[in-house]
């Protein structure tokens, strides 16, 4: 039997303001346990919460960005369940009055683009989190650090189809909020993070199978590795005749495995009512416009700008657009007067592979946009070879220091006097009179090997335009 998957994206995106979201205490990563808290946080008898204005701004922005519309009166709910860093024992979300509704983002998939449904983003408070750690093994520590710190949950339409696109529209979200300046996108510390709802059914069904969620993915890797798992699981259990469970799953990421944690629950279960200590969100018109004027120019936009100002490809185009601060860095460069090719395939290559190396962003590196446009301009005036230049690359990434101080100190420069290298030349020539022969006969690859024994001895420092042309006249005369 072939089957058909269905997935529906819960992404979770703590927003970066000051505060939380019904109080002042201020939202710190990494403080001692329980020191950001206060009555309303904790939930004490009596204690009253007020709106983070920051917040809902940043909503508002969010659902322009992914085309939803906004609406001007919204409201708070209170969702009902227990759980031990919940101090409430309920949450303070958004039910069936969310901020934004009915809006869609692009993703692109092996060339081909897709539009992807968003339901609702609303706004919620975060629950605190679970210690285990210390002296008692069997003991659960309670951190209300995090507790009422402001999340938006982006809720896709069931459009996605499968592991692959699921990981684009997770990516797509990332690089929204960036751009926005709404979330720091820090995956590691759960500041943004997902929850992947999956179903299967057969070919040509319309009705939706039995889904599962599975919580709390907290890279584009674990997405995409979980939900292949849950579709292989699911499909395993169909074809031997047993019945997928409606059920919440954990991802374990060092075993590639999941596990049930309990049975899912509807809305219903969490019997929502309107909570009565907040009052409706009023959003004024004129807000909304403002909002929508001060939008930045989104990764879509830049996209399609970089392949018609600067003649880029377009999968080039998309990778440099997704990343704000790689758009940035990468503008920066080119509105000195480099050419935009060049820039482009150092940050796409050399600089790609040690940031990923080093496991940093590009706002955290040494390299500065001026420090790359030295370099790039050392190559085109020919004071080192291509080759050259990426020993020097690796040095200025670990070290901060400009390439051509580099090249002075190491000793890198071209060796471009036209009378040093036909002497080099003539020197490997002779010393391999057979190779020169089979040249001769018609056997003109060879040329790549002279063009080595030279590189060797000079130790890469002979300039290569200059080398091939010398070679060629020597060997044909």
């Amino acid at each position: 039997m072939d089957f058909e998957t269905v997935i529906g994206l819960e992404v979770h995106a703590q927003l970066a303001t000051d505060t939380k979201l019904f109080c002042k205490c201020p939202i710190e990563f990494g403080q001692e346990p329980n020191l950001n808290t206060c009555p309303v946080c904790l939930g004490l008898p009596g204690a009253l919460p007020t709106i983070n204005r920051v917040a809902v701004r940043y909503a508002v922005m969010l659902g322009l960005a992914t085309n939803c519309s906004i609406r001007i009166d919204s409201q708070f709910a209170r969702k009902n369940y227990f759980y031990p860093d919940l101090p409430k024992a309920y949450q303070t979300s958004q039910f069936d009055r969310p901020i934004c509704e009915n809006g869609w983002i692009e993703i692109n998939v092996e060339g081909e683009t897709k539009k992807i449904g968003i339901t609702r983003i609303h706004m919620e408070e975060d629950a605190g989190k679970l210690v285990h750690e210390g002296d008692d093994p069997s003991a659960s520590y309670v951190d209300l650090n995090r507790a009422g710190t402001p999340l938006v949950e982006i809720v896709s339409e069931p459009d996605i189809r499968s592991a692959a696109e699921a990981k684009a529209y997770m990516e797509k979200i990332h690089s929204i909020v960036i751009y926005l300046g709404i979330c720091n996108g820090n995956m590691e510390k759960g500041n943004l993070r997902c929850d992947a709802n999956v179903s299967i059914r057969p070919h040509g069904q319309d009705v939706f199978g039995i889904r599962t969620e599975t919580k709390n993915l907290n890279s584009f890797r674990n997405v995409q590795a979980a939900i292949e798992y849950e579709i292989e699981r699911q499909t395993e259990m169909v074809l031997d005749g047993e019945e997928v469970i409606q059920q919440t799953r954990l991802w374990d990421a060092d075993k590639k495995t999941s596990r049930a944690m309990r049975s899912k629950e509807d809305s219903d279960d969490y019997r929502y009512f309107p909570c009565p200590d907040l009052p409706v969100v009023l959003v004024e018109t004129g807000l909304v416009e403002q909002l929508k004027s001060e939008l930045p120019e989104l990764p879509d936009e830049k996209r399609v700008r970089f392949q018609q100002e600067y003649q880029l490809g377009e999968k080039e185009s998309e990778i440099l657009a997704a990343n704000r601060h790689q758009a940035e860095f990468f503008q920066e460069v080119v509105a000195k007067g480099i050419d935009p090719k060049p820039v482009s395939n150092w940050m796409l290559g050399d600089f790609a592979r040690l940031l990923n190396e080093n496991k940093i962003e590009i706002r955290d590196s040494k390299i500065t946009p001026d420090l790359l446009m030295g370099l790039i301009k050392l190559i085109e005036d020919g004071t080192i070879s291509g080759k050259i230049a990426k020993t020097v690359f690796d040095e200025m990434f670990h070290s901060g220091q400009p390439a051509g101080e580099i090249v002075e100190e190491k000793g890198l420069k071209q060796v471009s006097d036209e009378g040093e290298i036909i002497g080099i030349c003539k020197q490997v020539l002779e010393a391999n009179p057979s190779q020169v022969e089979e040249f001769r006969q018609g056997k003109h690859k060879i040329l790549g090997f002279f063009v080595g024994q030279i590189m060797k001895q000079t130790k890469g420092k002979a300039n290569p335009q200059l080398v091939n042309t010398t070679l060629k006249k020597l060997l044909e005369t």
